[in-house]
């Protein structure tokens, strides 16, 4: 009776060191549309085959942000991601995906980092039709908006030219897949922006003291609502024929400030078109705000270890792992004693020279940097 007792002490002690026992951790930084890139680094931490299937078991993969924009393969790689996403919970893994400032630009139609190349990925059979009816939509509007202002429509031989021009083919099949009803735009906002595991807090930038107040879930639903806030008013903007669908940020903003400037003396409401200017002061959009902040990378030692130790105090957490910052020769670095690995190593290294593919193994405790040519613990416990 004595060893039964005792066999099945030992029994519950191991039941319960291995429910408390951490996930494996994997962290890749910045991707910016290098699919190929990508997999080898995934094929490289054990996490996918060579048939680019989950085998990574229960292990969380977290990627934090910047997947969209430089790159021409944009498109292959969140057809990768989400599939993995699918995959990895059968074997009760996890695939997390956190927003980047890139993929909060392209929400709002602020393209100036897509390729040409990644365009042409989303055309199809129908893709010059829908271009051409497209240049006629616009046409039509643009005339309405001339007359509205007192203005003589000015379209010269170069006009079709250069509106073709700004809306490359797969330009409006892009737009179209990143709205809220698109394949890609209803997975993309339903992405978080900020995740904590255990005691280590994983985003794209960095939070900046000033909001150390807030709650990590209070950080991630204000981004939420800011972007359900413009998604709002680029609905209206088209329903009142301001601007069309597939509008770039650019156009949405001269149209909301040609319109107000319109309504100047009128009694029609102005509200929308007004709240919908200050989105520069969004938290998703502004220089601290936790897609963009970038002083876990360049604050001096002294700043960031002041600033950290409340940081880290007010959130119960050990650790920060960030991207944003490409850290060049392609080297995952740390700062402040090791409460900060930055992970951003340039992995589209046609753009950023001395980039390359890395990811950031979390296992009890140990950092581990993984490149394709080594292994570099960045921190142990046991030491």
């Amino acid at each position: 009776m004595g060893l039964l007792l005792v066999l099945a002490g030992m029994t519950l002690c191991l039941q319960a060191a291995a429910a408390t026992a951490s996930p494996r951790v994997v962290a890749v930084g910045d991707i910016h549309g290098d699919f190929d890139a990508l997999v080898e680094v995934l094929q490289e931490t054990g996490l996918i085959d060579n048939e680019q299937r989950w085998i990574g078991g229960d292990a969380i993969l977290v990627q934090t942000g910047d997947f969209l924009d430089r790159g021409s393969k944009v498109r292959e790689v969140m057809d990768l991601l989400m599939a993995l996403e699918k995959q990895a919970v059968r074997d009760s893994g996890r695939i997390i995906v956190l927003l980047g400032n890139h993929e909060m630009m392209n929400l709002m139609g602020d393209l100036r980092d897509v390729t040409k190349e990644a365009y042409l990925s989303f055309v199809d059979e129908n893709s010059e039709k829908r271009r051409q009816d497209a240049y006629q939509d616009y046409l039509e509007l643009y005339k309405r908006r001339s007359q509205l202002i007192g203005q003589e429509p000015s379209i010269t031989s170069k006009f079709e030219k250069q509106w073709m021009k700004m809306h490359p083919p797969g330009f409006l099949e892009y737009r179209d897949a990143l709205q809220p009803h698109g394949k890609y735009g209803g997975w993309l906002r339903k992405r978080p922006a900020i995740v904590q595991i255990g005691d280590t807090i994983f985003l794209h930038g960095g939070i900046h003291p000033e909001l150390a107040s807030f709650k990590l879930r209070a950080l991630n639903e204000r981004i939420k609502r800011e972007i359900e806030a413009f998604d709002s008013y680029t609905r209206y903007m088209v329903a009142e024929k301001l601007i069309l669908s597939f509008a770039t940020l650019d156009a949405t903003v001269a149209a909301a400030e040609a319109e107000l400037k319109r309504r100047t003396n009128e009694v029609a409401d102005k509200s929308m078109l007004e709240s919908f200017l200050q989105y520069g002061n969004w938290l998703s959009v502004h220089p601290n705000g936790p897609l963009w902040f970038r002083g876990f990378a360049y604050w001096s030692e002294r700043e960031g270890r002041r600033h950290l130790s409340k940081l880290l105090e007010s959130y119960e957490a050990k650790h920060f792992v960030v991207g944003h910052t490409p850290q060049l020769p392609g080297r995952i670095q740390t700062r402040f004693r090791r409460k900060v690995f930055l992970v951003d190593t340039g992995m589209l290294s046609s753009f950023y020279r001395g980039g390359r593919a890395s990811a950031l193994e979390i296992q009890d405790g140990r950092f581990t940097a993984i490149y394709r040519d080594r292994r570099k613990v960045l921190l142990d416990p046991r030491d």
